[in-house]
């Protein structure tokens, strides 16, 4: 039994699989946006702590990094439904290689100091900005794309989902490893790549326009276009949640584990990005078994099993000795997250009508990062020999999330029948 996919009429262009291949107008794009994301992501605490030597500001600018990422989705999700993907992913990556290149240059005019502390915290937050701009862009393409190829849909997914965990190899070892020789040199290298984005950007096909409209959407419509649109989507709005749960316990990760390997275990910058990248590794296998499995396997099961290995992960970071089971964990943590990732972006990509796909996207992503910079917050204020104490707090509240979730959906048809169409 095959699943309703909706499909409005959008007002102007319409998209379609894009007549080249799908590696030069969809994946090579998405791949440099995805590895300048995650260079972003994971440097930014890093250059940090690198130049100040403290914990608190380290927490600070992984919250900063993160507020004006969620203020941006609203605008982002209206301007790729009224501008299209194309021209907001190249707008985006093009202002973000101007910031990084001026904030380089900055950093190394200046002596160290409270003025150098400022550039790098300012640089984080407007990184962040113009990341999410290209980010929903992105996430609309392969949504479009996805919806278009409704023989496998989740084996588009994967593949981007793979793409974007691919990067998050790449980024935060590259990144730790250009910080070893100076933040300049991590700086050019991101402003390269956010080039590359930009021009590649522009090789996207183009994603349908949705007209303003009389009733339409001034300041907030478009917000509370993707609010009306989710409310009809229980599955979507029960997962979102569930997601969320975890990136708290996510954010808390990303956002202490520069303090935790640096300060506790006594580790490098760089030992920081290859657990990064090793975690990743972990996560890109465990997407590549989503795939596999998910002919015979439905969502429910997959996205069980991952919410499973990521609550059990997170529990046991609290207890963890050393530097090498930190990593290991870490790992295993990612791993369930990916797989949870593959079940959000299917069903996403099937059930959302294409008029309101990217107010909802831009909703549904600012619900489920709501938590990052909040645990920045938490990691800012908290004396690091209590750091455990709060990630146990956040790994109950996940465990007890996914849980209950996944026990109310477990008979949820769109969960259960979605495989049947590989």
């Amino acid at each position: 039994m095959a699943i309703t996919v909706h499909e409005d009429r959008p007002v102007g262009r319409h998209a379609a699989v894009p007549a080249g291949s799908l590696f030069r107008r969809i994946y090579a794009p998405r791949a440099s946006d995805a590895l300048a994301f995650s260079m972003a992501t994971y440097a930014m605490p890093l250059l940090v702590l690198s130049i100040t030597r403290s914990a608190s500001l380290t927490g600070l600018a992984f919250a900063l990094e993160w507020t004006p990422r969620i203020a941006a989705f609203v605008v982002a999700g209206k301007a790729v439904d009224r501008r299209g993907a194309a021209i907001v992913c190249f707008i985006a990556s093009l202002a973000r290689t101007v910031v990084v290149a001026v904030s380089a240059v900055a950093l190394l005019m200046l002596p160290p100091g409270p003025a150098e502390t400022a550039v790098t915290l300012v640089l984080a937050a407007v990184t962040g900005t113009l990341s999410q701009f290209s980010f929903v862009a992105n996430e609309a393409v392969g949504a479009i794309v996805t919806r278009r190829d409704q023989a496998r849909p989740h084996g588009i997914q994967t593949v981007l989902v793979s793409i974007d965990q691919t990067a998050t190899v790449a980024g935060p070892l590259l990144a730790g490893l250009l910080l070893l020789a100076g933040p300049d040199w991590m700086l050019g290298c991101l402003g390269a790549v956010s080039l590359i984005a930009a021009v590649l950007g522009l090789q996207t096909p183009p994603t349908p326009l949705r007209a303003a409209r009389a009733d339409g959407t001034g300041k907030g419509g478009a917000l509370r276009l993707g609010l009306r649109t989710l409310l009809t989507l229980p599955v979507l709005g029960w997962l979102v949640t569930g997601l969320t749960c975890s990136n708290l316990a996510l954010g808390l990760l990303q956002s202490a584990s520069p303090v935790i390997v640096v300060e506790t275990f006594g580790r490098s910058s760089a030992d920081v990005g290859a657990m990064w990248s090793a975690a990743a590794v972990a996560t890109l296998l465990a997407i590549t078994c989503c795939r596999l499995v998910l002919s015979r396997v439905d969502l429910w099961g997959v996205g069980m099993v991952s919410a499973t290995l990521a609550s059990a992960a997170c529990l046991a970071l609290t207890q963890v000795p050393s530097f090498v089971s930190y990593t290991v964990l870490v790992a295993i943590f990612m791993a369930g997250d990916g797989g949870l990732t593959v079940v959000l972006r299917t069903v996403r990509s099937l059930i959302i009508p294409t008029t309101a796909l990217g107010a909802t996207l831009s909703l549904t992503m600012l619900l489920l990062l709501l938590p990052f910079p909040a645990a920045g917050v938490l990691v800012a204020l908290t004396p690091p020999a209590r750091l455990g104490d709060v990630m146990l707090a956040c790994a109950l509240v996940q465990a007890a999330a996914l849980a209950t979730i996944f026990v109310r959906l477990r008979n949820e048809p769109t969960l259960r029948m979605v495989a049947a169409r590989g």
